[in-house]
């Protein structure tokens, strides 16, 4: 049976293949992403209202917003993260929710690595400079022979912790489900948060965003780090401390940061974090390549056509209870 299938993942496009895929197994494919709805003057609840699947992005899906979708069944997230979807709203209205784990591993990674070598030789400011008319040489530090923490020892930090040990780091994790068949076979130290958190001269965050990661690295687990440490985070906004983290990069206890992720996108006007050369912001980059941006799209639209097929239990489904909120 037909559908209609709203899109709503900014960087898709018409004529794509993801809409080809939908419209091979027969089914309506609607463009409704922000910019659309902008131009047309269509809020997000409106765009959902008469959808029966939705291919989904980053933009939030509310309780609200969920209940104005009177013909949704399942929803398609494009990405490793889906706190974006009121998973319990959906639950409740009979809704399915997939997502897309580990396609971006690899973007992620090398994203990762970049803000590192950023962090560890000033690349940033040293451009800045000598776009400036300075010619400044100030000394970095090698990343080989540092101590790398990994806080989150996923399929991202697992790629974060392979690239780190060719480069000759030592790398230290903490994870609360830690694969300790994984750190062997890559020379990777266990250790307990604040043990990671007082070693390491850089430190990189791959958690999902959920109540007991909320506010993780807070105030005092800040000020628990190594003195001159690095933070970074391409993880979610939300399990950091943003303006503890601006303090402490005013005050000289860490040497800097690089967020991929805040816990308010696009970076507020009057965020902490503006005016600090030493903190480096990008717009949810983390995911933003060409490969990772394929991968994910087509998994999740082949996740809604299967479900749409009859297949109540589709790959990488995030709330099999949702089977009785339908009933």
């Amino acid at each position: 049976m037909s559908a209609r299938v709203l899109v709503t993942t900014a960087y898709l496009e018409p004529g794509g293949e993801v809409e080809r895929l939908l419209r091979r197994a027969g089914h309506e494919v609607v463009f409704a992403r922000a910019a659309d709805r902008r131009a047309s003057g269509q809020s997000l609840a409106e765009a959902v209202a008469d959808a029966d699947a939705i291919v989904a992005g980053t933009e939030r899906f509310t309780a609200e917003v969920i209940t104005a979708a009177t013909r949704l069944r399942v929803f398609g997230r494009c990405g490793v993260g889906y706190d974006n979807i009121d998973v319990a709203a959906a639950t409740a209205a009979g809704v399915a929710v997939t997502y897309t784990p580990g396609v971006n591993r690899e973007s992620v990674a090398e994203l990762v690595l970049g803000q590192l070598v950023n962090g560890a030789r000033l690349l940033p400011q040293n451009i800045a400079a000598v776009s400036e008319g300075r010619w400044e040489q100030p000394s970095g530090t090698e990343l080989a022979g540092s101590v790398l923490g990994i806080v989150g020892l996923g399929s991202i930090g697992k790629a974060v912790a392979r690239v780190a040990r060719a480069l000759g780091m030592t790398v230290i994790a903490y994870d609360p489900y830690f694969d300790a068949d994984f750190a062997g076979d890559h020379g990777i130290e266990r250790g307990s948060l604040d043990a990671v958190l007082a070693a390491s001269d850089f430190l990189t965050l791959h958690l999902f965003l959920d109540e007991s990661t909320r506010n993780l690295i807070d105030r005092e687990r800040i000020a628990a780090m190594k003195p001159g440490a690095f933070l970074v985070n391409t993880a979610r906004g939300g399990v950091l401390d943003e303006a503890a983290l601006a303090d402490a990069v005013r005050s000289g206890h860490l040497r800097g940061a690089a967020l991929d992720v805040l816990e308010t996108e696009p970076l507020a006007a009057d965020s902490p974090l503006r005016g600090l050369d030493r903190v480096f912001v990008t717009a949810h980059i983390g995911a933003a390549t060409h490969q990772a941006r394929a991968r994910s799209s087509l998994m999740a639209a082949g996740q809604v056509a299967d479900f749409l097929a009859g297949d109540p239990r589709p790959g990488n489904l995030v709330n099999p209870d949702y089977l009785k909120g339908a009933v």
